[in-house]
């Protein structure tokens, strides 16, 4: 569930920096790096798989065989290479048409010599969150058994996430015996799968009630949610959110493997629509859409796969629900058609996913062979590469890939968004609440003022930051010095509720020239909800494009 950070700005704080000694700022608290460098995409990389009417492979095509589109309208293929087997296959000098070829090999293949392997990178997203232990074991199983399928330039990283934290199992690594090690880690978590099962049996059996009380008949008159609905349905959106970012922490987090990047997205059951997910009845429409939903809720995760030009191949860890039996659930068992309509919630999510980012949903049975699937998918295809013409506008593109030949199918990803530099710092801050401390940040140090009760169920956090001169442009303007910033700041609750990320601009102002090496001091006071959270603050400057960050635990005083 979101929650607010109000930040309180000073008149002397957000217009008059005062100057500090490089002493006395590092005798602050300094929180640890946590961010990665901001990603600038200049190409747009797009495989395309080509089917013939048999569903066959079909090799040799040329530049001139395809037809790139953004937003409607044909740009040219500046970088192409097909890929057959696992190999890099020579670019031809010559397109179909017999014209000449003005595409070079796509960028980090060009060095390699024609027929050498091209390595793929899978990242192995593991959804403890959502998913039953006894289901998810059985995937992993899977996947430890089908490591011998992995090519001799491949490599796998694998993390998991239980609601709070991203936690990496491995780092990109080659050998099965270091993969099958931790998937074997994998194996020992807790899954919390049956929690997200008990939070449904509680809001049926509500439903039963109220059901019972006013009659089956008004309840399915009814066009809004009733108050049950609504928290429940918005409660499951919060989940399926909180999910969601932390996979798309995972993608930034591994952002520039070599070789193709393959996300294998363990889902344990990520509704599309929530709130259809809770009424679960085809004939009661909802008119009211208060709950976020499809491209809402998915897009951040293909959008930031698209971004970084990863190929999302979502599994189904539950499988066929109706197989499912467990003598822990307890309460009465569901009908099939009710399982049916949210079995597939289920699956519309993970066809979402996959369509936007070029891959295939393996549903059902498909996902004890995941791997296996996966690996024979990505072993033959076509990159196409183009530069856009980039606004930072945060304006989503559209692509589409046709084939020249009649009868031939084309499988790509559909988008590109064109992020702005706040919105990636945006994106960063978000990140940095679950994923680790990945290096190439600058530290700035931060100290936490006496911590006081403020309104019902909130604190006040006095804050100070010390912000390193050498970091930040200041500018001689009308006979002071000026720098102009943003600052960001994000909380986490112990509990995985996350803040918005408010951008509040900041003006820091001297008299005098500040002297290298030096800090600027920065107070300033955020509010909080009453319980312990970890604090993430940044500060941003747009005119160097350099990035400051602090991380802080805020425990409330009894």
């Amino acid at each position: 569930m979101r929650h607010r950070i109000a930040v309180s700005l000073p008149t002397f704080a957000a217009t008059c920096a005062v100057l500090l000694s490089a002493a006395s700022a590092r005798a602050q608290s300094a929180g640890p790096a946590v961010f990665g460098e901001l990603i600038e995409v200049r190409v747009v990389n797009v495989e395309v798989v080509v089917t013939d009417k048999q569903g066959n492979r079909v090799p040799d095509l040329k530049t001139g065989d395809f037809r790139l589109k953004v937003d409607g309208k044909v740009v040219p293929i500046e970088y192409f290479t097909e890929v057959r087997g696992g190999q890099a296959i020579a670019v031809a000098s010559t397109d179909a048409e017999g014209s000449a070829a003005t595409s070079s090999p796509v960028p980090g293949l060009a060095g390699l010599a024609p027929g050498s392997d091209v390595g793929t990178s899978y990242l192995v997203f593991i959804d403890d969150y959502f998913s039953i232990a006894a289901q998810r074991d059985k995937v992993i199983r899977s996947f430890k058994d089908n490591l011998s399928r992995l090519g001799p330039q491949d490599r796998m990283a694998i993390v998991a996430f239980d609601g709070k934290s991203v936690d990496m199992l491995s780092t990109w690594s080659s050998s099965a015996n270091a993969l099958s090690r931790a998937f074997d880690q994998a194996l020992v978590r807790r899954a919390h799968g049956l929690e997200r099962v008990a939070e449904l049996r509680s809001f049926e059996t509500s439903r039963r009630q109220v059901t019972g009380f006013f009659g089956d008949r008004e309840t399915r008159l009814n066009t809004r949610l009733e108050i049950d609905e609504l928290q429940y349905a918005e409660g499951l959106a919060s989940q399926v959110e909180r999910s969601v970012s932390a996979a798309v922490t995972t993608l930034r987090g591994f952002a520039s493997p070599p070789g193709r990047k393959v996300m294998l997205l363990l889902s344990g059951g990520w509704p599309y629509a929530p709130a259809d997910y809770a009424i679960n009845d085809p004939n009661r429409p909802v008119s009211e859409r208060d709950v976020p939903e499809g491209e809402k809720l998915f897009s951040p995760l293909s959008d930031t796969a698209n971004l970084l030009g990863y190929t999302i191949y979502p599994v189904d860890v539950p499988g066929l629900e109706s197989s499912v039996t467990d003598a822990s659930q307890e309460g009465p068992a569901p009908s099939t058609s009710a399982l049916n309509l949210r079995e597939n919630q289920l699956h519309d999510s993970l066809d979402f996913i996959a369509r936007q980012t070029g891959g295939t949903p393996l549903l059902n049975g498909n996902s004890l062979h995941a791997l296996e699937k996966a690996t024979s998918d990505t072993r033959s295809f076509y990159w196409l590469g183009f530069t856009p013409n980039r606004q930072g506008d945060d304006i989503r593109h559209r692509i589409k890939v046709e084939a020249v030949r009649s009868g031939l199918t084309v499988r790509f990803r559909d988008s590109f968004k064109d992020l702005s530099k706040s919105t990636e710092v945006s994106l960063m801050v978000e990140s940095a609440l679950f994923f680790g401390n990945p290096p190439g940040s600058e530290s700035m140090p931060v100290q936490v003022g006496a911590i006081k009760p403020a309104a019902k169920r909130e604190i006040s956090v006095p804050l100070t930051l010390a912000i390193p001169v050498d970091a930040i442009t200041m500018l001689p303007i009308d006979g002071k010095y000026k720098a102009q910033l943003e600052l960001r700041a994000a909380a986490v609750d112990e509990k995985g509720n996350r803040s918005d990320v408010p951008v509040t601009p900041l003006v820091v102002t001297t008299v005098k020239a500040p002297q290298a090496g030096g800090f600027l001091r920065y107070d300033t006071t955020i509010k909080l909800r009453k319980i312990r959270q970890k604090l993430v603050l940044s500060i941003f400057d747009p005119a160097s494009g350099r990035l400051l960050a602090a991380q802080v635990e805020i425990t409330p005083p009894k």
